[in-house]
């Protein structure tokens, strides 16, 4: 499944904007183009396109019929999305209404909703998008090549080859470099970066011309790829020297017929990554053997992560702020999901990364970030519970309860099972000789309650005691002799000691 609102952020701000919200969780099953003349719009769940309408009276007129026909939302110009009227009618049907760059054609845009729609509906085929798309791109790289005559890779904004064209054994070492590692060089970057070549590439669509540099490296043309503003990418030729007028131009149609290809295949990335997410919140929220669900997972044993990031970041932040750091550190397929406001992660025991000790690790070298790991879990309906004890230790290393930053339950069971005792007492009806204590300091401005927690802390060595105090040993003597004439109490019993501490402790966390 996925919703109109996700398939819209998965395509981007570069073709749509977002008018109107709608419900947000109605399903797209479909894209259906309606004709104005047919009162047809599809089939309950399409994504029905208003091409040809002529003013916003028509526009009205489809969002009223969509909404009567259960449809997912309307796409309209951005000109008649915007009217007024439009978007009044789409806020009282509850319709999502969105707006359409006008330089996009129609056609571009089902063949890329629909490619999105088929990339939702298998999410076993791979992560990175749909092969389809990929094979495309070599072929555009091919025909790139064939109208400059001279070998071409394709990137994204991240440097990252995408595909490249035959005949890469007339280049350079650099470029041999790129396609190896699928990615440019650090210091070949460095050096585009140091000549301003990316800050033209983020605010120019115009091709130009790379002169040769260091260590052989031969001159490019680079073209930039764009849509609706957004830099996607860019067409990078190995060229002897500047080339005509007629050759950048055709390159830039090229360019035009590649952002939709990047805009597709980013939109798939997208869809399988929140596909992926989903189900994994499924498995960590309940097991259900009827109804199992197909998640990748590391090696087993696995073991459930409750990750803290630094302030300031809300959930969909931290989660992307986890993912591109694991994934920058080696974690090539992160197993992360948000639920109830927590982001988790499933490990692996295992050495390398996505296991328990490299994450421990990042955290450690990470200022500022949080890991608490459940129990281990030797099956999938282990992950809940293993899940349930990581955001219950993460709360108490948050909060200094429990030592961090990154601590597993094997190592605080004894902070856990004195934190759930603890907090299983109802204060409100505290009885015994804690309460009479707890009265007594309220009315008599004493520290009695603080004086019998030190003792209680450090049996057996009133000097430390007395110290924790900032008392004289005599005068901590002297308290306890008072406690012990104000309240009923035998120290010498060890569950009385036990049931007093934890009295303490709850009192002490309510405050």
């Amino acid at each position: 499944m996925i919703s109109s609102s996700d398939l819209i952020v998965a395509v981007g701000p570069a073709l749509f904007e977002v008018v109107v919200p709608g419900k947000g969780d109605s399903e797209v099953r479909d894209v259906f183009l309606a004709d104005p003349q047919e009162p047809a719009t599809g089939q309950p769940g399409d994504l029905v396109l208003g091409l040809g309408l002529r003013d916003a009276e028509d526009a009205v007129e489809l969002v009223e019929r969509c909404a009567a026909g259960h449809a997912s939302g309307v796409v309209l110009r951005t000109a008649l999305a915007h009217e007024p009227a439009v978007v009044a009618a789409a806020e009282r049907e509850a319709m999502a209404l969105v707006a359409l760059q006008p330089s996009v054609t129609w056609a571009h845009v089902v063949w890329l909703l629909r490619g999105v729609l088929d990339r939702a509906a298998a999410p076993d085929s791979p992560t990175a998008g749909d092969a389809g798309v990929h094979q495309e791109l070599f072929a555009l790289a091919d025909a790139a090549a064939a109208i400059v005559d001279a070998p071409v890779t394709i990137e994204d904004n991240q440097s990252r080859v995408l595909a490249y064209s035959s005949g890469q054994d007339f280049t350079d070492p650099t470029r041999v470099s790129t396609i190896v590692g699928r990615r440019v060089p650090q210091e070949v970057i460095a050096h585009f970066r140091a000549r301003g070549i990316f800050r033209r590439l983020a605010r120019s669509s115009e091709p130009f011309l790379v002169p040769d540099g260091p260590n052989g490296i031969r001159p490019r043309l680079v073209v930039p790829v764009r849509a609706g503003g957004e830099w996607l990418g860019s067409i990078w030729a190995v060229v002897d020297g500047p080339v005509s007028e007629a050759v950048t131009t055709e390159l830039s149609n090229a360019a035009s017929v590649l952002a939709l290809h990047l805009l597709r295949l980013r939109a798939q990335a997208d869809v399988a990554r929140r596909s992926a997410i989903d189900r994994l919140r499924t498995v960590l929220r309940q097991f259900s053997p009827d109804n199992p669900v197909d998640v990748r997972l590391p090696r087993q044993p696995w073991r459930v992560v409750a990750l803290g990031s630094p302030d300031g970041y809300d959930v969909p932040q931290q989660l992307d702020l986890w993912e591109s750091t694991g994934r920058r550190h080696g974690w090539s397929e992160p197993q992360l999901a948000d639920l109830d406001g927590t982001v988790l992660a499933v490990v692996t025991d295992a050495d390398g990364p996505g296991s328990w000790n490299w994450l421990q690790k990042l955290v450690v070298d990470s200022p500022g970030t949080y890991a608490a790991a459940g129990g281990p879990a030797r099956g999938p309906a282990d992950l809940p519970s293993s899940r349930a004890e990581a955001v219950e230790l993460l709360g108490l290393v948050r909060r200094g309860v429990a030592p961090g930053p990154a601590l597993r339950v094997e190592e605080a069971w004894h902070v856990l099972t004195v934190h759930r005792a603890v907090t299983s007492l109802d204060t409100t009806k505290m009885d015994g000789p804690l309460a009479t204590l707890l009265r007594h300091d309220i009315e008599h401005d004493t520290g009695y309650v603080e004086t019998l927690q030190a003792w209680l802390e450090f049996p057996g060595q009133p000097q430390r005691a007395a110290r924790e105090l900032h008392l004289h040993t005599n005068t901590l003597r002297h308290r306890m002799k008072r406690i012990g004439e104000i309240a009923e109490l035998d120290l010498s019993d060890p569950r009385e000691r036990l049931a007093l501490q934890l009295q303490i402790a709850a009192v002490r966390t309510e405050h």
